[in-house]
């Protein structure tokens, strides 16, 4: 009789990417034995008529199942001799899948990068390694300001004391050569396997309040807690990190560094280099294959010690697990909008709790589920209210411009500040979230508007390449010379964007440096850093810009800051805008008067009176907070509440419908009334690339409730007679009714 040990009495359970929830049955391969194969580790199994590499997730004894084993396939190819994914891994994945409802094989998929997932070695590659020259180190990188690159990566040397891996610069191939032919870097052996791990250089010294933030963190490394760092903008939070995470790494400690934004990495990367003599590895989507396999080894292997990445980086394996931080908690980039629709700050606290380890919430401007959770006590407050060095707060001004001549959205009261601002040889910041040249062409004769055919949006004008362009589905078409209805009336641009703001700009003031920050000028690989580069040396007067400007970026001859449109914001049907308001009102303000010089922000409105803006501007971003925390309470929002939102769509409007009419019914069938099943109703862009979209909301004020619920209904509703001719998905915590 077979031992119950055998290979041929065990069963491997296999999490495979396909949109299925469910796991995969397989025999072990022939001639294997039972440690060869354990979770955590990547297998090629067949599946359909091809193969696909999956996650070993359990293996269960043969005698324990009602499975015929003549029915099942054996695993073709066992590709790890060791689990890449730990057991505490493996649990926050499936805790994952759980709480969003999304099939286990996908959010496995998630947690490795692209190489990874095509079934490659994971052999970490170390071979090689770049350093400063003495010529380097002495080199001024200003001496290369006819290459913006160079002068970056030369910065980028200069800032660390540690050689940087081959695999890391990938990227700057070029640029790198160029610095090798100007011996200022070569390339040598890396020696580099120590574990040894400290601050290179001293920190500043701590404010009270800085000191006790630090304090408060270091103590309660090696377990788990949640803290908000609610600090002013400017008021030191980045130091703090850099203090708490030195103490960390002299513990032997690894550190994840959550951003927000891909164009916050370089600046950060930079300063920690310069900070700290231990490895660090970058982890986001303009980094190649190989580099994201090179960070996601390092840290699973512990040859590096602090990963900076964006939310893609959260599930990283960590050797030595110490702490994680998240910069700038409130913002909506740590929400995954499509496939898997994780929220990474969510997801790091629940990570935080298996590890058993704190985790570090910073912002200016906390979300309000995060103030609402300080308020429960689950999370411990830290609060940094003055900025850091010499600077004071910025002077608020709400610019009435009801009946005021505008230039081109530039006020009359506006232009004479930035006048003022450039005669005393000051920078200025001007804010619109809207890039292009105009949001729609309009005809003066028969009233035509450029509307997109796929969606329902207008063609955004882009003049400077002649086009009309769908920032939501992305389609093009040449810029009409006459009107496409009436062929003889006149186009006109209607509205602002920022290329038409630059080209105002460019008339008022021929004699400035103008720099625009947006998507349309930063597409090119290193044109960001190339800008910021122009703008810190002080070869920009004026920096015009869209959202990437008001994150994090340290600006200190910054004395004027305007936000040309702020009415947008204050209307709108979903219930989260005032709060993003508010939220990018006080990031674009803390860009003023960073050093210092005292900051002024200019605000313009033709709603000065909005109760958002006056209790925001005249007692803080607290206080607007505790307000609209009320409002929701009332409301029976959230964070009161909990939503989930079923998004359908297809090429037609009557099939999601009844999709949706369908799944109400099936809802209903199960509910106690405990949840509210609001709609369903059309998405607020009802068509978008040739999909009408519709959706359906589901609200309850207990957690466990919407939980229990949408376990039973998603499997019934996946076998709706309609789900196969409708794409659906379910975003559990919706960061927005879009």
């Amino acid at each position: 009789m077979a031992n119950c040990n055998s290979p041929q009495m065990l069963i491997v359970q296999v999490a495979i990417p396909v949109p299925l929830q469910r796991l995969f049955d397989y025999l072990m391969p022939e001639l294997s034995d039972t440690q060869s194969i354990q979770p955590g580790t990547r297998v090629l199994v067949p599946f359909g008529k091809g193969t696909k590499t999956g996650v070993v997730l359990q293996i269960v004894d043969l005698t324990d199942s009602r499975i015929d084993p003549k029915k099942l396939k054996r695993v073709e190819k066992i590709i790890d001799s060791e689990p890449l994914l730990s057991a505490k891994d493996l649990q926050l994945l499936k805790w994952a899948s759980r709480y969003y409802h999304h099939p286990a094989g996908e959010v496995m998929a998630s947690a490795f990068p692209a190489t990874l997932r095509r079934g490659k070695p994971a052999i970490l590659q170390v071979d090689y390694c770049y350093r400063l020259t003495e010529q380097g180190r002495k080199t001024v990188a200003t001496d290369l300001k006819r290459a913006p690159k160079q002068q970056a990566l030369l910065r980028l040397f200069q800032a660390g004391s540690m050689p940087i891996a081959a695999a890391e610069l990938a990227q700057h191939n070029t640029t790198l050569k160029a610095l090798q032919d100007k011996g200022l870097v070569h390339k040598e052996p890396n020696q580099h396997k120590s574990r040894v791990w400290s601050e290179r250089a001293t920190g500043l010294t701590a404010n009270p309040e800085q000191q006790h933030a630090i304090n408060a963190v270091v103590s309660g490394l090696g377990q788990f807690s949640v803290f908000l760092l609610q600090g002013v903008t400017g008021s030191g939070k980045t130091e703090v990190y850099m203090q708490i995470i030195s103490e960390a790494l002299l513990r032997g400690l690894q550190v994840l560094v959550l951003l927000p934004e891909i164009t916050l990495t370089p600046q950060l990367e930079q300063r920690f280099r310069q900070r700290f003599s231990a490895p660090i590895v970058c982890f986001h989507s303009k980094l190649n294959d190989n580099q994201r396999l090179h960070a996601w080894l390092s840290m699973q292997q512990a040859q590096a010690a602090i990963m900076l990445g964006t939310r893609s980086a959260l599930f990283t394996p960590l050797k030595s697990p110490g702490l994680i931080i998240l910069d700038e908690e409130h913002d909506s980039s740590f929400k995954q909008q499509e496939g898997f629709r994780f929220s990474a700050r969510d997801v790091a606290i629940a990570r935080a709790k298996i590890l058993n380890i704190p985790v570090l919430l910073g912002s200016a401007t906390p979300s309000f589920e995060s103030l609402f959770n300080v308020a429960q006590r689950r999370y411990q407050l830290l609060q940094l209210s003055i900025r850091a060095g010499n600077a004071v707060d910025p002077v608020f001004q709400l610019l009435d411009i009801r009946n005021k001549p505008m230039q081109a959205g530039l006020s009359e009261a506006l232009i004479t500040a930035i006048r003022s601002t450039l005669a005393q040889e000051h920078q200025v910041l001007l804010f619109l979230n809207r890039r292009g040249f105009a949001p729609v062409q309009i005809c003066h004769g028969c009233g035509w508007v450029s509307r997109c055919d796929s969606c329902d949006a207008n063609m955004v004008i882009h003049a400077a390449e002649r086009l009309l362009r769908c920032h939501h589905c992305g389609s093009e078409q040449p810029l009409p010379t006459s009107c496409p209805a009436c062929r003889t009336g006149e186009l006109q641009p209607l509205g602002l964007g920022t290329e038409r703001i630059e080209q105002t700009l460019a008339e008022l003031f021929p004699n400035n440096a103008i720099i625009r920050l947006d998507k349309d000028t930063t597409q090119r690989k290193g044109a960001l850093e190339g800008y910021l580069q122009q703008i810190h040396s002080g070869h920009a007067d004026i920096i015009l810009g869209t959202q990437m400007l008001a994150k994090g970026h340290h600006f200190p001859e910054v004395t004027l800051v305007a936000i040309l449109d702020i009415d947008s914001g204050l209307f709108s049907v979903d219930f989260h805008a005032g709060e993003k308001l508010a939220q990018m009102i006080v990031q674009v303000a803390g860009r003023a008067g960073r050093a210092d010089k005292r900051g002024r922000v200019v605000l313009q409105t033709r709603q000065p009176e909005h109760p958002l803006l006056t209790t925001l501007i005249e007692q803080g971003y607290q206080a607007f907070a505790k307000i609209a925390l009320q409002e929701r309470r009332q409301a029976g929002l959230p964070p009161f509440s909990y939503q989930a939102l079923l998004r359908v769509h297809a090429d037609n409007a009557h099939t999601p419908q009844q999709f949706l009419q369908d799944a109400v019914t099936v809802l209903r069938a199960l509910n106690t009334s405990k949840i509210q099943v609001l709609g369903p109703v059309a998405a607020p862009m009802a068509r978008r690339a040739g999909q009408f979209r519709f959706q359906l909301l589901l609200q309850s004020p207990q957690r466990k409730d919407l939980h229990q619920l949408l376990d039973q209904a998603i499997p019934q509703i996946s076998k709706l007679r309609q789900a196969g001719n409708v794409r659906w998905s379910l975003d559990v915590d919706p960061a927005d009714l879009y």
